[in-house]
């Protein structure tokens, strides 16, 4: 072992530290020998008794910073800590070496992360792979390699949109009554807006032939692993969904944002519920008759805020609840077969019977 001070010798502890980060858990530790060995592949010459001392010097910084006090009183604390709770690594006795304890978050919290990432529709391929990488370096290898094969089991079909994080970034700006920390008042944006061709479906092309949409945003919303901006339409009076991932070239305009009064009239959660539920269409209050084992797909649906659910029968029950007609709201209800029955209002009633015979003249 050569004597005296070693290049980048004050680097030891942060080395150990981070090899221990990466490669240690509850499940797997790793010996003073092998952190020995781990130095000395870096070219730091460490005795395992000094890798002891690093491990302790790195337990009393981090009771210093999380505890919020004097390094002396670190110092006391861990003298005190007889049972090694308030130690971020800590030796096993029984397999005989160190791990770094979770502090902060459980690996199924990470995991979940993981996999909303995956299953979020507006996130590309390439991206959500970035972003699990991120999660994941809060966990070690061997965790994270767990979960980078449990999500890859999920497919789902992703936007090809590369720009989706750089447009919410923009809209959540434009929203925003701050900004880089100046007084900001709530702008609309321009955007180009983009849809498939069954020409070649790899490829989207922009609606209206590529003119410019502005419209005044207020809020992001989350359907099914898509992202949606709710926004106010001057030309239209009315406020308007867009999938945030068919959204090119989002813009900040500097106009100030228009229909506060009529988002102050909205309420979010059942106007999602009512748009992203049955696809849009107009509003209509309606009876729908299910047999009993569809309460909770029915309570599912149209939840409970003013909504009425009655007893029919032994074997059903009916629930009044305002809809969007279309013919998405027909084919849903279609999916049920027998199982359900539209039975008011009469004129509602009919207009679903001349949809299914349109349906069945095309047979």
């Amino acid at each position: 072992m050569p004597h005296g001070k070693q290049p980048n010798h004050k680097l030891k502890p942060y080395v150990v530290f981070q090899y221990l980060l990466k490669y240690t858990d509850e499940n797997h530790v790793a010996s003073a020998s092998e952190i020995k060995g781990f130095l000395e592949e870096c070219g730091l010459n460490a005795e395992r008794r000094s890798i002891y001392e690093d491990i302790k010097e790195i337990n009393l910084i981090y009771l210093m910073m999380e505890n919020d006090c004097t390094l002396e009183e670190a110092r006391e604390m861990l003298e005190e800590d007889e049972y090694g709770n308030e130690k971020l690594v800590v030796y096993d006795p029984h397999r005989k070496g160190f791990y770094v304890r979770q502090r902060h978050f459980d690996l199924n919290d990470i995991r979940l992360l993981a996999e909303c990432v995956y299953s979020a529709k507006f996130v590309n391929q390439k991206q959500a792979e970035r972003l699990v990488d991120v999660v994941c370096d809060f966990v070690s290898e061997h965790q994270a390699e767990r979960i980078k094969h449990n999500v890859f089991l999920t497919d789902r079909v992703k936007t090809d949109n590369k720009g989706v994080l750089n447009s919410i970034a923009t809209i959540n700006d434009a929203m925003s009554r701050r900004l880089d920390g100046k007084s900001h008042k709530p702008e609309k944006i321009s955007f180009k807006y983009l849809k498939h061709t069954i020409g070649d479906m790899s490829q989207q092309v922009e609606r209206r032939k590529g003119e410019q949409y502005v419209v005044s945003p207020y809020q992001l919303l989350i359907s099914d692993g898509n992202y949606y901006l709710l926004a106010y339409v001057n030309e239209k009076q009315k406020m308007r969904t867009y999938r945030v991932d068919r959204m090119k070239n989002v813009a900040l305009t500097g106009e100030p944002r228009e229909g506060d009064d009529e988002f102050a009239k909205l309420d979010v959660r059942t106007y999602a519920q009512r748009v992203f539920g049955m696809y849009g269409g107009t509003q209509k209050r309606v009876t729908i008759q299910f047999i009993n084992l569809l309460l909770d797909t029915a309570v599912e649906r149209f939840g409970t805020k003013d909504v009425q659910y009655s007893k029919v029968d032994d074997r059903h029950f009916k629930v009044t609840a305002n809809v969007e007609i279309s013919d998405q709201f027909y084919g849903w209800l279609l999916g049920f077969g027998k199982r359900a029955k539209l039975t008011w209002p009469d004129n509602e009633v009919e207009k679903f019977k001349t949809y299914l015979d349109k349906v069945r003249g095309a047979y």
